[in-house]
């Protein structure tokens, strides 16, 4: 067996199985311009939809008139002043209020609400003007918070999965970086939400090198949002040969482990 053939089939199999070093050729949001000023959506707010859990509570100066729109979940402790303190368990974080396939929740003393496609004001908003039109109290409080607000992070990303996020502000660029930023395999101009509107489901698709993305009703992600990067197709081809490719630096790995035993022996 020739010598020189043995050492340059042993510098392919090492060129072949060393790891390759590919870098991420793009950058995020070319066109801004430093010292430039863009507008911000301050008063975003997100949409309430079906299966939202809710967190509802009410309160005013007098806290025994909120007890009867707090049953939820609330447990309450007189004081021996005859002060009525209301507290609060893990279970109301764990429930709170599910907004059912019609798009109601039932509501302590005012009934069955239709809530689906309000904001969150306008949910609280809502409650308000029934507590003050049914003279329950007077200068209600109502607060409300997503218990349950979930998005998908799938495709040309660190780590494909579902996230949790704490309130119902999450941007576009968050949920990438949650899901481990995007891949050297990613198309950059082909990142796609996917949305539930008025009972069907709409595609939205972005560039993220471009600060149009600002503009896009979907850079605030809303409940149940799927986000689906697509990989170049340049690796689709790679992946479908990628088999074939194990198979021959398999071969040529055992090809140069007899050529350098025989080199050992001669």
């Amino acid at each position: 067996m020739n010598r020189s053939f043995c050492l340059w089939a042993s510098l392919l199999v090492v060129l072949l199985l060393a790891p390759s070093c590919s870098r991420k050729n793009y950058v995020y949001l070319q066109d801004m311009q430093v010292g430039e000023n863009y507008p911000i959506d301050t008063r975003y707010e997100a949409t309430v939809h079906r299966d939202d859990r809710l967190s509802i509570t009410v309160s005013c100066k007098n806290p025994e008139l909120a007890i009867p729109f707090n049953i939820y979940g609330e447990t309450f402790r007189v004081g021996a002043d005859g002060d009525v303190n209301t507290e609060s368990p893990n279970k109301v974080r764990e429930t709170g209020y599910r907004v059912d396939v019609e798009g109601n929740i039932d509501f302590p003393i005012l009934g069955r609400l239709h809530v689906e496609g309000m904001t969150v004001s306008e949910v609280r908003d809502l409650i308000k003007t029934r507590i003050e039109e049914g003279n329950y109290m007077k200068d209600p409080l109502v607060s409300i918070e997503f218990l349950n607000f979930r998005y998908t992070v799938m495709g040309a990303v660190g780590h494909n999965g579902s996230f949790t996020a704490d309130g119902d502000r999450v941007t576009l660029l968050e949920a990438i970086a949650k899901a481990g930023d995007l891949t050297s395999k990613a198309r950059v101009d082909r990142v796609a939400v996917i949305r539930e509107t008025d009972g069907g489901r709409q595609i939205f698709m972005h560039d993220l090198r471009s600060r149009e993305i600002f503009d896009s009703p979907c850079f605030y992600l809303q409940q149940n949002d799927i986000v689906y990067v697509e990989m170049d197709k340049r690796y689709y081809r790679r992946d479908t040969q990628s088999r074939g490719w194990e198979i021959g630096r398999t071969l040529l790995s055992v090809i140069t482990a007899v050529c350098s035993i025989l080199w050992v022996l001669k």
